[in-house]
């Protein structure tokens, strides 16, 4: 189970989409999205192929312009930053497919995370935190990225960005391609983080899994925000059991 969420005197927006529409050429992808994620929280963004999860992560760090609408973070506007920039203020992501640096060492890796902080004091910190979260990884520090196993290089994703020592993770398909057992591992690693004060927005299409450890989830369907709510009424909610889950609720 997610640690507990803030409570409603706690609740603290920290990012925010307000009716956001976004553009591919012609194709318009979001359409009037708005999402609020608060201090402290696990929230998943849910949906099928195509339905602009991974355009809303882009969006979240410049990669993707609106068009109209506005992402606020801690209150101010960061939809016309640069992501360097978005990162340099406290977000940071976990790309689809992990994204490692196959021919740099683990610890190379490592430090590419840290390099928008490379001036400032912390470094053998960080990395001993990412070393606690990740023993292999330390074990392996003088290894080549490319040749770890794909929930190996999963983890140095997820302690890369954490090297950038962000507020807001941005994880996207953190499970894609890994084995159950790696799966397990790395959503109990995702949980563990969030409970030393990470906030967390993870767009997965593992719905079981995401919902597991999240405390609010949405729902995106061909660009638009058809659900939202808790866990719990998302678990409960028969359109959810249906159309991930493979169960109906009963009559």
């Amino acid at each position: 189970m997610p640690s507990q969420p803030p409570s409603s005197a706690e609740r603290r927006v920290l990012l925010q989409f307000m009716d956001v529409h976004t553009y591919y050429g012609s194709l318009h992808v979001l359409k009037g999205v708005s999402y609020e994620i608060c201090a402290g929280e696990i929230v998943s963004l849910l949906g099928g192929n195509a339905s602009g999860k991974s355009t809303t992560l882009k969006t979240v760090l410049g990669l993707v312009r609106p068009q109209e609408g506005t992402v606020l973070y801690r209150g101010e506007p960061i939809h016309t930053l640069r992501t360097s920039e978005i990162v340099r203020r406290g977000i940071a992501p976990v790309p689809e497919g992990r994204r490692v640096f196959p021919k740099m060492t683990v610890l190379e890796n490592l430090e590419m995370g840290r390099y928008i902080r490379r001036h400032e004091l912390g470094w053998d910190a960080d990395l001993e935190r990412v070393y606690g979260l990740f023993p292999v990884l330390k074990e392996r520090q003088q290894q080549l990225a490319g040749t770890l196993s794909g929930g190996e290089q999963q983890m140095l994703a997820i302690g890369r960005a954490l090297m950038t020592r962000p507020a807001l993770l941005c994880m996207d398909e953190p499970s894609m391609g890994l084995s159950p057992g790696y799966v397990e591992e790395v959503f109990d690693i995702i949980r563990t983080i969030n409970a030393q004060g990470t906030t967390i927005f993870l767009v997965e299409q593992n719905v079981n899994m995401a919902l597991s450890i999240a405390h609010r989830g949405y729902v995106l369907q061909m660009g638009e925000v058809v659900l939202s709510g808790t866990t719990q009424e998302l678990l409960e909610n028969p359109l959810i059991r249906k159309a991930y889950l493979g169960t109906v609720a009963e009559r």
